[in-house]
């Protein structure tokens, strides 16, 4: 239309227009926003010429962080550009996103895969489903999870402290037994000196955590044993969650051929990306490590786990 009146302006634009039927008012209107952008226009183009970064920091995170946390990243790198305009509104980072094709990883529920020995001397729960700690090194969460190979099952044995959320140690195993999680301990135990008595150590009643060759080593570490039930994952939930961000941010929609590719795939998401760069919002949008240094700094407070009304799966 606006091509037509430019190339024949001896026609006049009130004839034109009302010959398409369209408003007069809708011509004037589409012209003076292509002269005239509107606010909303003109702020839209800024975050534009911002793609570029957006886009960036969506890659390097592997395709995983959302609108919030990329909002986070760049709030951190200095830009002010708001998440949303209004709370009606799509948002100012979630629209150029969807714009690009660019969306995080939601997660999947997942199944248990510990079994209770019925002759297990059990340890009480000292938790009580209360996942925080005033400090690192004071409680740690463990559990093992399944993960499907072209060789066979492998085994994922894991230790996360519940200060700062970080996987202190990890490591896996064609079987799931006493061997695989008393190999994570002695990782964890080589990582962090931990004072007598200070460190709870948080399991299930899975039979590979009450077993004479764990228990024991804890004893002699002077570590405090608490368990959970089995099957019930808010007895465990931040352990839960550990396997549902590895399942769902490093896992998903691939295959692997051989067990070795799973740990390279682990190494590369547990130490290279989750631990120093994943930023969470329970952390005020920082990763692990810097919570950490941050606490050392004196400056570090955590928000606590609420586990109601939502699922343990879904705390990150």
């Amino acid at each position: 239309m606006r091509a037509l009146i430019d190339e024949h302006p001896h026609l006049g634009v009130e004839p034109v227009l009302r010959e398409l039927h369209i408003p007069s008012s809708t011509s004037y209107r589409r012209r003076q926003a292509g002269t005239e952008p509107c606010e909303r226009c003109c702020q839209d183009t800024e975050l534009t010429g911002q793609i570029r970064q957006i886009r960036q920091i969506h890659t390097d995170s592997g395709g995983i962080h959302g609108s919030p946390r990329v909002h986070a990243v760049l709030k951190r790198g200095g830009v002010r550009v708001g998440r949303w305009r209004c709370p009606r509104l799509r948002g100012s980072i979630e629209r150029p996103m969807r714009q690009a094709g660019l969306a995080g990883i939601s997660p999947r529920r997942g199944m248990g895969f510990t079994r209770r020995d019925p002759n297990a001397d059990l340890a009480p729960d000292l938790v009580q489903r209360d996942f925080t700690a005033p400090a690192p090194n004071r409680l740690r969460l463990t559990d093992l999870t399944m993960i499907s190979t072209g060789e066979g099952p492998l085994w994922l044995s894991a230790i996360r402290d519940a200060f700062s959320r970080r996987v202190v140690a990890w490591e896996t195993s064609a079987r799931a037994d006493a061997d695989l999680v008393l190999t994570t301990l002695e990782y964890a135990l080589a990582s962090r000196e931990v004072g007598p008595g200070r460190l709870i150590h948080h399991a299930d009643h899975g039979c590979q955590y009450t077993s004479v060759k764990l228990t024991t080593r804890l004893v002699r570490a002077g570590i405090q044993t608490s368990m959970g039930a089995v099957g019930d994952s808010f007895d465990n939930a931040l352990a839960e969650n550990l396997w549902m961000l590895v399942k769902t941010e490093c896992l998903r929609g691939r295959v692997f051929a051989t067990r070795a590719e799973v740990n390279l795939a682990l190494f590369e998401y547990l130490d290279g990306f989750y631990t120093p760069r994943r930023i969470q919002k329970r952390l005020g949008y920082l990763s692990p490590i810097e919570f950490e240094e941050k606490h050392y700094a004196g400056q570090a407070t955590a928000e606590p786990v609420n586990l109601k009304p939502h699922h343990p799966a879904l705390i990150s």
